[in-house]
């Protein structure tokens, strides 16, 4: 189907536009592109660039144990029943020894292996900080533009220091254990201060009213934030987010948190939305740039003196800022060719 004889070029606009036609094969093969940062993926992608903005993108974060993924399952059970079409992008934990994927949330949603309007994917974090996985943007930018109605990205559950989600979910639900005695830390943190909607889990157990009704109370007092980053820009938090109770396991609270996420995306005024998307354009770009420098660096001509700088470094014969300005000095200064786009 995709010709793997045929050019990159052509791979690149065939796979393209049998993922717009429904190939979930295709699909699998393009996101398996865009994680390598293939020039396949790059063509695919300036072909259906201009068809996304659509989708409705949920991030869904929090820290592990507080049983994200049963409840991104529970959420697509409820999205379908509501005739909605979902994506699922399941940031994993990586592999030490592949860098791959551990493929532990796919296993937990094969309910859903068999319907054609659902689409999961996992991904592997490979290191990279903030939750998610470093092409995670661009996945959802791909999932948006072949069709589905709702995007949901699941981050790693690595802690407290997952709000790089925001800069890619149009709505971001941060889910929080009963009990675990980090409601005061997660505010302190930040997490919670990225939240639209703070969905405590396994609300049948003792305790979960109580967490509940404490993060209520926090949220109402606490002044409005506004989370910044690195990339995508700001976003205030919402004065107070709502406060749910749900149960993952059993689908109670799911329907009343599937309707929180609708209102709030009914809630945001064209302003909002645009800031929205300049975020996820800011994640996709500079993760776009950040890779093409760093490849640039460690191939071709710059390879020796790339390595040369970082050898001075762990020798303390060089201060890493300085390296850092020669590299892109030298990046500056050079003049890429076609081959080391690949």
């Amino acid at each position: 189907m995709t010709g793997s004889g045929h050019d990159p070029v052509t791979r690149g606009t065939v796979l393209a536009e049998s993922a717009l036609a429904g190939d979930r094969r295709a699909l699998a093969r393009l996101l398996t592109a865009v994680e390598g940062r293939t020039v396949v993926a790059e063509v695919a992608l300036r072909e259906l660039h201009r068809r996304a903005g659509r989708a409705h993108v949920i991030g869904i974060t929090g820290a592990p144990g507080a049983g994200k993924s049963t409840l991104v399952n529970a959420v697509v059970r409820q999205l379908r029943r509501d005739g909605r079409t979902v994506a699922v992008v399941a940031v994993d934990p990586s592999s030490p020894i592949t860098g791959g994927a551990l493929l532990g949330d796919r296993v937990r949603m094969q309910e859903h292996a068999v319907d054609d309007g659902v689409f999961i994917r996992s991904m592997a974090a490979r290191g990279h900080a903030g939750g998610l996985a470093a092409t995670s943007g661009t996945a959802v930018t791909v999932l948006d533009a072949v069709g589905y109605d709702v995007v949901l990205v699941e981050t790693v559950g690595t802690g407290q220091s997952e709000i790089e989600v925001v800069a890619t979910a149009d709505t971001t639900v941060v889910l929080e254990a009963p009990e675990m005695g980090d409601e005061v830390q997660a505010i302190k943190a930040g997490l919670l201060e990225v939240a639209d909607i703070v969905a405590v889990s396994k609300g049948d157990r003792p305790g979960a009213e109580r967490t509940a009704n404490l993060l209520r109370t926090m949220l109402a007092s606490s002044e409005p934030t506004t989370a910044r980053g690195d990339i995508g820009g700001s976003r205030p938090r919402p004065k107070r987010p709502e406060v749910l109770l749900t149960t993952g396991a059993t689908g109670a609270g799911v329907p009343e948190l599937v309707a929180a996420i609708d209102r709030h995306r009914a809630s945001l005024d064209e302003e909002a939305l645009a800031a929205a998307r300049v975020r996820r354009a800011s994640a996709v770009v500079w993760e776009i740039v950040a890779e093409r420098v760093r490849r640039r660096l460690l191939a071709g001509e710059l390879a020796g003196e790339t390595d040369a700088l970082l050898r001075d470094v762990a020798a303390h014969d060089v201060d890493p800022y300085a390296a850092a300005e020669a590299l892109l000095a030298a990046y500056r200064g050079h003049t890429p060719r076609e081959e080391e786009r690949g």
